[in-house]
C-alpha cells in the first residue's frame, strides 16, 4: 500500500529532479558542460538504491485474484562470522553510487571472474527450484546457503536495509522482490537476482586461522568482489505471451553485450535494447538502471536501458551490469509500502535479465555465466 512515508523518501531521494517518470529532466539537473554536476543528476538512478517511485496506487490487487499480494516475511538468516561482509553492513550511512568506474588490474579481474562466476552457479540453481507449490522464502533460504557454503556473503542482505539474501519479481514485479511465504503458481515467471560478496584471499586465510576470522577481516580490508546477475524463469505451463516477452528480454541483454568494447558509447546499450523492444511492442522500463560493479555493490557509471543522450564510453577492464527490464503494458513502476517491491502500475508482466560485463580488447567478456 502507498504511505504516507512514501512522498517524503522520494523527496529526500530526487529532490528538486522527481518529474514524470515519461520525463528525460531526471537526468539534467546539471549545469550544461559540467561533468561532475551531470554526475550528481544521475547519482539517484542507482538500481536498489535511489528509485521510490509512488503514483499513489495501492497494493491491494481488488480486481485480479492473479495480482501479487504481500505474503508473509520470515526472519533475516545468519551468515557465518568467518565470512567477510561488504562495508555496508551494520553500516550506519546510507550507501551511494560510488563515484568513478570500477577499472580493474590482473588480480582484479582474477577476483571478478570468480565472484561471477559463483554468482552465474548459484542463479543456475535457483533456477532448478523453480516450479509451482514453492515458495519464494524457500528459494530465498536454499540461495542463501548456497552461498554462504561457498565463502560468499549474499550482497542483497541488509543492504539498505534489505530483509533477504535475493530478490524474487514474479509476474508484474518489475524487481526488488522480497521473497515471502507466496507459493509460484502454475504459470507465473519469476525473475531471480543474485549478487554475492566474495573475497578470495580473505576466504583462504579463514580456512587456515578460522579462530583469527576477525583480525584477518581487517587485514583483507576491501577485498571482496560483487557479482551481480538475474534471469526470468518460467513456472508450469506459460502462456505464449509470457515466453515471448521473457525472450525478447533475454534478446535485448544479449543484442546490448555484443555492441560493448572499449570506446563505445554507452548511450548505444540504451538505444539497442529499446530497438529491439520496439519491433514487438513491449516498453522498457526507465526507472531501474545498469551501474558499474566491482569491489562496491553500485558505482558509475550509470546504464540507462531507453534511448538517451548521456555522455560517456566504456573503458578497458571496466566492469558494469547491463539489466533491461521489458514490460507487456505500462512501464511506470508503483513501489509497495515496504519501500522495495516495484510492480507495474497496471498490473502487467515484466521480465529482467542481467550479467556483469567485464570490456577487453576484443569486445566485452560475460563474468556471470557458467
Amino acid at each position: 500500500m502507498a504511505t504516507s512515508s512514501s512522498p517524503r523518501l522520494l523527496s529526500s531521494f530526487l529532490g528538486d529532479r522527481l518529474l514524470s517518470a515519461s520525463a528525460r529532466p531526471l537526468l539534467r539537473g546539471a549545469a550544461p558542460g559540467s561533468r561532475r554536476a551531470a554526475y550528481q543528476a544521475t547519482r539517484t538512478l542507482c538500481n536498489l538504491v535511489d528509485i521510490l517511485f509512488n503514483r499513489g496506487q495501492s497494493d491491494k490487487p481488488e480486481d485480479n485474484p492473479r495480482r501479487l499480494r504481500p505474503g508473509k516475511v520470515s526472519p533475516l538468516l545468519r551468515v557465518p562470522k568467518h565470512i567477510q561482509r561488504p562495508p555496508y553492513v551494520n553500516a550506519r550511512q546510507r550507501p551511494g553510487l560510488h563515484n568513478g568506474p570500477e577499472i580493474h588490474d590482473e588480480r582484479g579481474i582474477e577476483c571478478m571472474r570468480a565472484s561471477g562466476k559463483l554468482a552465474a552457479q548459484v542463479l543456475k540453481f535457483a533456477g532448478t527450484l523453480v516450479e509451482p507449490g514453492i515458495t519464494t522464502d524457500e528459494i530465498d533460504k536454499a540461495v542463501h546457503q548456497m552461498i554462504v557454503d561457498n565463502g560468499a556473503y549474499p550482497s542483497p542482505l541488509g543492504y539498505c536495509g534489505f530483509p533477504k539474501s535475493v530478490c524474487t519479481s514474479v509476474n508484474e514485479c518489475i524487481c526488488h522482490g522480497i521473497p515471502d511465504s507466496r507459493p509460484l503458481e502454475d504459470g507465473d515467471i519469476i525473475n531471480i537476482d543474485v549478487t554475492v560478496y566474495l573475497n578470495r584471499v580473505f576466504l583462504c586465510i579463514s580456512s587456515l586461522y578460522l579462530h583469527k576470522c576477525q583480525s584477518m577481516t581487517m587485514v583483507a580490508g576491501q577485498l571482496g568482489y560483487h557479482g551481480d546477475t538475474s534471469a526470468t524463469f518460467l513456472c508450469g505451463n506459460v502462456d505464449d505471451k509470457a515466453k515471448k516477452l521473457v525472450q525478447v528480454t533475454r534478446e535485448c541483454l544479449d543484442k546490448a553485450i555484443s555492441i560493448c568494447a572499449p570506446g563505445v558509447e554507452i548511450k548505444r546499450i540504451g538505444r539497442t535494447i529499446q530497438d529491439h523492444a520496439d519491433k514487438f511492442k513491449f516498453g522498457v522500463v526507465r526507472q531501474f538502471v545498469g551501474h558499474g560493479v566491482g569491489q562496491v555493490f553500485h558505482a558509475e557509471p550509470v546504464v540507462l536501458h531507453f534511448r538517451n543522450n548521456e555522455w560517456g564510453r566504456m573503458t578497458l577492464n571496466q566492469t558494469f551490469t547491463i539489466e533491461p527490464m521489458l514490460t507487456v503494458g505500462s512501464v511506470n513502476p508503483v513501489i509497495w509500502s515496504d519501500d522495495w517491491t516495484a510492480v507495474t502500475e497496471d498490473g502487467s508482466l515484466s521480465a529482467q535479465f542481467e550479467h556483469t560485463i567485464l570490456i577487453t580488447e576484443d569486445g566485452a567478456e560475460i563474468l556471470t555465466q557458467c
